[in-house]
Formats: structure tokens, sequence, C-alpha cells
């Protein structure tokens, strides 16, 4: 529960965070009259502001943080005094100048968006906002949150507007050439559930010859969206299991496998990694980077210490039919931010009994691997994404 005192009286409601963020243990209430720089002292401060004025004005003050928190907008003498409250980011000590530049930028990331969650509006417990001005925006908490249930909630406006986003996307879809032309080639993420725009991976598992038997029956673990099953069934295998292990990604990728009419050679199944049984082809799409998802969301990208590349890598030869294919869709992101070597990689492959059959490899194509303004543009402008053909080594 998250409190707080209006007109002398007091006031509870549910803290809603899918970040899993804590509640503010200081929470007062905030309004037109609100000056920017005050704001942004006392959420450095880590004081939650109760929206209870204009919600167009919640939004122009959420932008005037976002200024004064990327060091642009503070009156003189502003930015020391809301500098000095945050935390001091450090690296790990020994670390390269680019693993030190990659902890930097997550720190940095992390109390941006401490400071911008401090923002915060009460919904009430049917979806609706009852500010002034304020939005309808109960399909898409629907569709975040499930029906309502009459509890009112806080929650960060931060956090409203990537639902507003995710419930824009789903609508519009995210297209993807190697599912073929427009329009039957759109996949539409749901809320949580990452969506695939880095395409070249997918083209990858689009071109790659299929081994034998793989007509058959193919594996696609960590399915998401259902993107690489539907490519995979597109490409004519009769019989594809997709797993995944989050309830949201498991829906997503039922109604999109639906949408473009493959779902009947899907079996989208709730499982930690690989399903029952064996196949000719086994693909899977980790996350490419071993560092701590501040969100769930990110769980996508980040992976702690590796640990679904080493469970798929440890589990993939007790579920490879004889002479069949593992394919691991990996970026070398890793490798170049001092994260995680190619030696141990390799060394993985080897330990699990593995051997790499041939491996194809792809240029990222998104807008910040030609950014130079990015912190991490010397990875990022290095990066390759492969796709590991990887089989028994017996």
């Amino acid at each position: 529960m998250i409190h707080w005192t209006h007109g002398g009286e007091d006031r509870s409601a549910h803290w809603h965070s899918e970040a899993g963020a804590a509640a503010p243990r200081r929470v007062v209430p905030a309004d037109d009259t609100l000056p920017a720089d005050a704001a942004y002292r006392m959420a450095c401060e880590g004081t939650g502001l109760l929206w209870q004025g204009d919600f167009q004005n919640a939004r122009h003050l959420l932008q005037a943080l976002m200024r004064r928190a990327d060091g642009r907008g503070r009156k003189p003498g502003a930015r020391g005094r809301a500098k000095a409250s945050a935390p001091a980011a450090a690296a790990p000590a020994g670390a390269a100048p680019i693993t030190q530049a990659f902890h930097l930028h997550r720190q940095a990331q992390a109390q941006r968006a401490r400071v911008l969650g401090m923002l915060l509006i009460p919904v009430q417990g049917d979806h609706t906002i009852a500010l002034r001005r304020a939005p309808d925006w109960r399909p898409a908490l629907a569709e975040a949150w499930g029906a309502p249930d009459g509890t009112p909630r806080v929650v960060a406006l931060r956090e409203l507007l990537g639902i507003v986003g995710a419930h824009e996307w789903r609508k519009k879809g995210v297209e993807v050439p190697a599912l073929g032309a427009p329009p039957d080639n759109r996949i539409h993420p749901h809320y949580g559930v990452f969506s695939p725009v880095r395409g070249e991976y997918v083209d990858l598992v689009a071109q790659v010859p299929l081994p034998a038997g793989a007509q058959a029956l193919a594996f696609d673990i960590g399915t998401g969206t259902g993107v690489l099953a539907a490519v995979l069934a597109r490409r004519g295998v009769r019989r594809v299991v997709a797993t995944d292990q989050d309830p949201r990604a498991l829906q997503c990728a039922r109604e999109n496998l639906q949408r473009l009419s493959v779902l009947p050679q899907v079996d989208v199944q709730e499982a930690d990694l690989f399903p029952a049984g064996r196949a000719p082809l086994v693909v899977c799409n980790p996350p490419w980077v071993p560092a701590r998802a501040a969100a769930p969301i990110e769980r996508a990208v980040y992976d702690e210490d590796s640990r679904m590349l080493r469970g798929f890598l440890g589990g993939l030869g007790a579920h490879l039919e004889p002479g069949g294919e593992g394919w691991l869709i990996l970026s070398d992101l890793a490798e170049h931010l001092g994260l995680r070597s190619r030696a141990q990689l390799l060394a993985w492959i080897e330990e699990a009994g593995l051997r790499v059959l041939d491996r194809r490899d792809t240029r990222p194509r998104h807008g910040k691997a030609a950014d130079p303004a990015d912190p991490l543009h010397a990875a990022r402008a290095a990066e390759v994404t492969s796709l590991w053909r990887l089989g028994a080594a017996g």
C-alpha cells in the first residue's frame, strides 16, 4: 500500500510497479502550482509526487523532469542541489573502459528511471483516471493489468505512458519481411513482451537451410511473440512446439500465430526452456547481454550470468534427435562490452557435448549502431549477430 495525506485526511491505495520498484517512502500531493525545479529536487530525494491537478500538465511536468534528468532545463543553482542527492555511480574495479562505460550507463539509466518514476498518478478501481483532461486509457490498462477488479492503484506516469505506447504497438503491429508480403506479415507484441524490432536475427532463421527431418518437427525455445515459430511454420515445418514461461508471452504468441493462420501447425506450451521429447531442429534466441534486468521487459535483452544461454546449451543434447541441429541466435555485443568472452561461449558449447557445425553472421541494422553519440557506440558498431548451428559432438 501507499499512503499520503490530502485535505487533512489520511488516504491509501495499492502501489503498482511492473518493474518491481519499491513504493516511495514519502508521498505528497502535487498539482499545477508545483515548479519543475522543486519537483525535480523532491524526486531526486525519493519523494513521490501524487498528482492531483490537470493531467496534461502532469505530462508537461514529466517532460520537464526528463530535461533536468538529462542535464537540460534547470535554473542556475538547481542542478547542484539535485545532483547532490543522487547516489554516485561506480563501476567494478579493474574493468575495461568499455565495460566501465556499460555499467555507468546502466546505473545512469536506473537513476534516471527512479527519478522520473516519482511522478505518480491515481487510477480508480475501474481503470479510469479521475483528473482534469485525463484520457480514457481503460482498454490499454485492461490489456496490461486484466479486467478491472475495483482496486484503486497508484502508478508512475512514466509507466502509464509505456502501457499506452505498448497498446498502440499492439494495434499497429511490427512488419516482419521474413514472414512474407504485407499485410499478412505483422507481429503484434503485447505489453511486457519484447517486440521483434531487430529483424536481422529473424532473417537468419528464415534463410539458413533446414536440417534433415526438420520439415516434420522443430522446437522454438523462449518463443516470446511467436515470431520464430511463425517463420518456421511459414517455411513448411509441419509441427512446431513453441515454449515460454511468461503467461503474457504465451497469450501473445497464440494470438499472433492465429492471426498469421499458422496456429494449427504450432503447439504453444508453458515450459522452462524445453518441452518433452526430441526434435531434428531446436531453435533458441536467448537474451544477449549477461546483466541483471531492471524490469520484466528487459529480460528479453538481459540475462544475469547467462542463465538461459547456459541452460539451453546444457539441455540441448538431450532434446536433439540423432543428426539434429540446435540453432543458437546470439549477438556478440556482450563480447565487445567485456561481459562474456568468445572463449567462454565455446567452452560452454564443448562442455555440453556439442560442436559447431557452422555459423552465419549478419550486421545489425538498428539506429544505435550508427550513432556516435551513444555511450556504447564502439561496442554497437562492432556488433555481429550470428546463427550458430550446433550438433552433438560424437
